[in-house]
């Protein structure tokens, strides 16, 4: 099909080469010599793009193009003009256009402009599953290697880039064959985490990656040491996908001066690797060396009351005797009241804000009908969690935190999974709840399945009882118990869940931004 072409000049008899250029090249062109007539032609006739000149008699170019934009704000206009000014420059691109040429222009500027303008998602996307293509060889040689901690991260970052390239392509056959090679990347990964992990821990190999127990030393006490006011925002439950969507929102008022991935630990779940990220210990440590900080209880949700004492005490361990405020966001009324009281809490050196709103939503993709509609797939989660972001507290927060001139870090706990494969599992009753993880006596799987740990001290995990083990599930698998056993596959078949092991859950961003000026 023909593109349709409006060119609007009061000079447009000087143009016929240009006009017959464009033709030859399969462009049918409309013409106009002023304003008035260009907007008579655009309600009468359907157009691709109008090119727009700047200074014509009666009605200008930038008058035209107001018009324009209010008849049809989507039509693409490329506006030429004769001047360099600035102001006229900055008035058009404020309008809205999609280019603009200076004169005198040639045709091989008309037609670079104009594929530029039209063609341009095409060709992009075209491009893109050039590249992947071309990747995917090199994707699955890389999984074909032994892996050291850091290819891991460097592969994850590179899966995760092609994921959110091919979305905007629409491809859904490479869409496919990038979740395939996630599905192997995610099963090799939780063979290499098995045989490495407690060896990590217990300090038997140089080669390890920073986990949740050690990255508040090795990456924030630095930043906090230059004695400048940081504000760390823990996001629970945030993937690296996730951040590389809120990125450009950040970008808009800080400048990245750290963008790094650690490992969190297992259980990877809020009571386990966030008190352990507060702590600076892992913890079977914070259970023997501040007992009183170590909530046991039943009752899991509750685990995490002692966070800020936590902090102090790590601070204080790392020569840091600083003033630092903690608050914790559970609700968008709280996340409000913070945002309006957010000067009081300026006078600190270090605050640190948790932010439960993402992983609220994957639990409320568990369990309500009207989210597992929105969110029926990875993208549409990675979508919900831009557009709560853009609505939230949060954003008026680092709004402020920018004109204030405070550093920022972003960080989380660990991430999540979607899951699809069911493993039974029999437990007693005070065997815990989570999907991805298991702790009790008694505990019936299949072996292959799992990561078993018979003896919780050598992940350096409390033990409930003499008897009790852990076992975590890896890639996608979750845990369904044989009672009912269909009805719950089909219920938690698909969602977003926690504690286990995979790149989702393991590898999780800490970035450390510096604002604009």
């Amino acid at each position: 099909m023909a593109v349709n072409i409006l060119w609007a000049d009061d000079e447009i008899e000087l143009l016929k080469p240009h006009l017959i250029f464009l033709k030859e090249k399969g462009y049918d062109v409309a013409t106009a010599t002023n304003g008035n007539e260009a907007i008579d032609l655009i309600k009468d006739k359907l157009f691709d793009v109008v090119l727009l000149d700047e200074n014509m008699p009666g009605l200008s170019g930038l008058e035209t193009l107001n018009i324009i934009k209010n008849l049809k704000p989507a039509l693409p206009v490329i506006m030429i003009t004769k001047s360099e000014e600035e102001s006229i420059m900055e008035d058009a691109i404020g309008s809205k256009i999609a280019d603009y040429l200076i004169k005198p222009v040639n045709p091989n500027q008309i037609l670079l402009s104009l594929k530029k303008t039209l063609d341009n998602k095409r060709l992009i996307t075209a491009k893109t599953v050039l590249n992947y293509q071309q990747e995917f060889r090199q994707l699955g040689m890389a999984l074909s290697n032994r892996l050291d901690h850091h290819e891991w991260i460097e592969l994850y970052k590179k899966m995760t880039y092609w994921e959110l390239e091919l979305e905007k392509s629409k491809d859904d056959s490479l869409n496919e064959i990038l979740k395939m090679q996630k599905v192997e990347a995610n099963s090799l990964f939780s063979d290499y985490v098995e045989d490495n992990y407690t060896d990590w821990l217990a300090g038997k190999t140089e080669d390890k990656p920073v986990f949740s127990h050690t990255v508040f030393k090795e990456k924030c006490i630095p930043i906090l040491k230059k004695h400048e006011k940081t504000f760390i925002i823990l996001i629970d439950n945030l993937r690296f996908d996730q951040w590389k969507i809120l990125q450009p929102r950040f970008e808009e008022l800080f400048n990245i001066e750290i963008e790094d991935l650690y490992f969190s630990i297992l259980p990877t779940t809020t009571e386990y690797a966030r008190n352990a990220f507060f702590a600076g210990l892992v913890p079977i440590d914070i259970m023997k060396k501040y007992p009183q900080y170590w909530d046991n209880g039943e009752d899991e949700s509750s685990r995490n009351r002692f966070e800020m004492e936590l902090l102090g005490e790590q601070l204080k361990r790392n020569g840091l005797n600083i003033k630092f405020h903690y608050n914790k966001i559970l609700t968008l009324s709280a996340g409000k009241k913070f945002a309006e009281n957010i000067d009081n809490y300026l006078n600190a050196n270090l605050n640190v804000l948790v932010y439960n709103f993402v992983d609220m939503l994957s639990h409320a993709r568990t369990e309500m009908e009207v989210i597992k509609e929105l969110v029926d797939d990875e993208a549409a989660y990675r979508s919900l969690t831009l557009s709560w972001f853009d609505h939230s507290p949060l954003t008026d927060i680092i709004n402020h935190l920018h004109y204030k001139k405070i550093n920022v870090i972003i960080t989380t706990d660990h991430g999540s999974i979607k899951v699809s494969n069911p493993l039974k599992v029999i437990g007693d009753k005070n065997t815990n709840a989570n999907l991805r993880f298991k702790t009790g006596k008694s505990l019936q799987y299949e072996k292959k399945e799992v990561l078993d740990v018979s003896n919780p001290a050598m992940a350096y995990l409390p033990q409930d009882n003499v008897s009790s083990r852990f076992i975590f599930a890896k890639k996608d698998g979750f845990f369904v118990y044989p009672n009912n056993y269909n009805y719950y596959v089909n219920y938690y078949r698909n969602t977003f869940q926690h504690g286990g092991i995979s790149l989702e859950e393991m590898i999780v961003p800490f970035v450390f931004l510096r604002p604009k000026s």
